[in-house]
């Protein structure tokens, strides 16, 4: 059985921002969008605060793009990977200044 392309991991990096603080991120491209995607990446990058998520965009399968801020939980719009990252740090930079 022929297998079809696999995914290309883009990008996996962790950085310790503060004793119980750090951000990860992790990229892929992909071969065809995720389900309720219209891109070739599928990601997930987070903000950890004392083992809680208190920053998180990804696009699971089904949901699509999306982020969580705190409780909190929007459609994001992906236009691109350096304005999501982009993004994702502006919503780290507000949620540390809180």
């Amino acid at each position: 059985m022929k297998r079809g392309p696999k995914a290309e991991l883009i990008l996996k990096e962790r950085l310790e921002l503060a004793t119980g603080l750090f951000a990860e991120i992790v990229i892929w491209r992909v071969p065809e969008p995720v389900r309720g995607s219209s891109h070739d990446f599928k990601y997930r990058l987070a903000l950890i605060e004392n083992n809680i998520g208190v920053v998180r965009y990804d696009n699971e399968a089904g949901k699509g793009d999306h982020k969580h801020i705190g409780v909190d939980e929007a459609i994001y719009q992906f236009s691109g990977l350096d304005t999501l990252q982009a993004d994702f740090w502006h919503d780290i930079e507000r949620r540390l200044k809180r």
